[in-house]
């Protein structure tokens, strides 16, 4: 049995953390300064936009992560986001959708705290979430994936009424059980899930594993696609 989060906000001025008090009992908004020495940060050399980092939260491994743009938004500013509100931040929307999934037993990182920093119209964001070891992306590990698994494992977010926004090859991890983890809720929604947004959220895996894998990602998309499908006929979807 996994055990609940204890959330407790903290804002101090312009800025506000969002934290579990069970791995960090006192706020403190510079675990999320990837150059306060105690996290002793390394940067993630994979993704991250050069934004992530691994580091120690206490006695915990953790991995640091500032929020960063990309595209053509990122020419304007690749870090501030238009301030609507503090139930609009990314960084705690993200941390709230990962309380769910987690306390629910869904294979995901158990979220550490989360952070924003206002400035007039605009904030800046992060987030630290629970390290997953010896685990390896979906996109580097084809041969030896279980469909089954990956299938289960976004059927059961789906079920939890979550909407991953970039579920691609490297969103997916897998551990030396084959268990299939799912990461990076950023931009993640909890709409009213139709057949239609499952249906366009596994396309949006089948272009990633097609553009990393070619014709051996799409077979076994197939494969995936398939095992789902098993899932929401067992349920009548």
């Amino acid at each position: 049995m996994r055990q609940m989060l204890s959330v407790r906000d903290n804002i101090q001025g312009s800025a506000a953390m969002r934290y579990d008090a069970n791995i960090i009992p006192e706020p403190n908004l510079r675990l999320f300064n990837a150059g306060f020495p105690p996290l002793q940060a390394r940067p993630v050399t994979e993704g991250g936009r050069k934004a992530a980092w691994f580091v120690r939260c206490g006695e915990h491994d953790a991995v640091l992560r500032r929020y960063r743009r990309g595209g053509w938004a990122a020419r304007i500013s690749n870090d501030r986001y238009l301030w609507t509100g503090p139930n609009k931040v990314r960084s705690f929307n993200e941390f709230d959708t990962l309380r769910l999934l987690y306390e629910s037993g869904l294979p995901v990182p158990r979220p550490y705290g989360a952070a924003y920093w206002r400035s007039g119209p605009s904030y800046r964001a992060a987030i630290l979430v629970e390290r997953l070891h010896d685990v390896r992306p979906l996109a580097s590990a084809l041969d030896v994936a279980d469909s089954e698994q990956v299938a289960g494992s976004i059927y059961a977010m789906h079920e939890h009424g979550v909407w991953h926004a970039d579920l691609n090859a490297y969103n997916i991890l897998l551990d030396p059980d084959g268990r299939a983890w799912l990461i990076d809720f950023d931009k993640a929604t909890r709409p009213v899930l139709s057949p239609e947004r499952r249906s366009a959220n596994l396309l949006r895996l089948r272009r990633s594993l097609a553009k990393v894998a070619g014709a051996e990602g799409i077979r076994w998309w197939d494969e995936l696609n398939r095992s789902y499908a098993k899932l929401t006929r067992a349920v009548g979807i």
